[in-house]
């Protein structure tokens, strides 16, 4: 499997849907994100309506960059109502020949010959494992992916399509506020099958509301911050990355030193009753 960076740039507001970064704007984050360690840019097809991973791939090609000192994830399968495709209703497309065009339309959009990981990025009622198995044996074949994984699956919904084809990577929602893969077994499962989990949102709802459990939370990280001279943001990713089955957090956030502070995060080693503070923090009660 690729060697992805322990933090995960996630690229998702990059371009119109978030912070409308020029080329050199773009060109700029992704030089620094490489000096703060992060080496692996998370991508869809549908980011900012289809046009962010061409943003992207213009900046790329232009900042002198060694393809081989990054990773490229992207993803496939939602089809998304945009002035950029004739959709009457946002649904799901894994058809082989869907596939493998959307893929070759990253490739050429991203500046690249290769994805190191490409996900499909919600399970379909109507996905057919054994035509989605085509498509990546079809693409591994040629050297246009090279780890391949699914994004919000369940273990059955992974069943389904293991038995053609190995699954490297599973990408699930997962942070404090919203950690039920910790307790439905998708974690335990990925754990036992030796896939890799990366988890979107890993803040999770903890800076974006104001509610009774966020106050909670912000309290017990208060405390917590002069012992392991850290921020709460970073505190939040520690707790993320102590779970054994190696959780690569894919962080959303566009400010550098944030960025900074977040591969800073992967020294920190949460004490054994500091975890579960802060997760009786979330929940709002001890453990059973």
């Amino acid at each position: 499997m690729s060697n992805y960076s322990k933090i995960i740039s996630g690229t998702m507001t990059w371009g119109v849907w978030g912070k409308q970064f020029s080329t050199k704007e773009m060109e700029v984050m992704i030089h620094h994100c490489l000096m703060s360690g992060i080496t692996t840019f998370d991508h869809a097809d549908i980011y900012g309506g289809y046009t962010t991973e061409e943003e992207f791939g213009k900046a790329f090609n232009t900042s002198g960059i060694n393809r081989k000192e990054i990773q490229l994830i992207s993803k496939c399968g939602i089809q998304y109502m945009s002035d950029n495709r004739n959709n009457q209703v946002k649904h799901y497309d894994y058809s082989k020949d869907y596939i493998i065009w959307s893929v070759e339309e990253s490739l050429k959009n991203l500046h690249t010959e290769y994805l190191d990981l490409l996900l499909l990025h919600r399970p379909s009622p109507l996905m057919h494992p054994n035509e989605i198995a085509e498509a990546i044996t079809i693409l591994k074949k040629q050297g246009k992916i090279k780890d391949f994984g699914v994004s919000n699956f369940t273990p059955s919904q992974i069943d389904l399509i293991s038995l053609r084809m190995d699954i490297d990577v599973n990408q699930i929602e997962f942070s404090l506020t919203a950690h039920d893969a910790m307790h439905n077994g998708v974690l335990d499962f990925m754990l036992n099958n030796g896939i890799r989990p990366m988890a979107w949102s890993p803040l999770g709802s903890v800076f974006r509301e104001n509610t009774e459990q966020t106050r909670r939370i912000h309290k017990q990280l208060g405390d917590l911050m002069d012992k392991y001279n850290a921020t709460e943001d970073q505190l939040l990713l520690a707790w993320s990355l102590k779970h054994p089955s190696a959780i690569l957090p894919v962080v959303g956030t566009t400010n550098k030193k944030r960025l900074q502070q977040a591969m800073e995060a992967t020294k920190i080693e949460l004490e054994l009753d500091d975890w579960f503070l802060i997760l009786v923090a979330a929940q709002g009660h001890k453990v059973p």
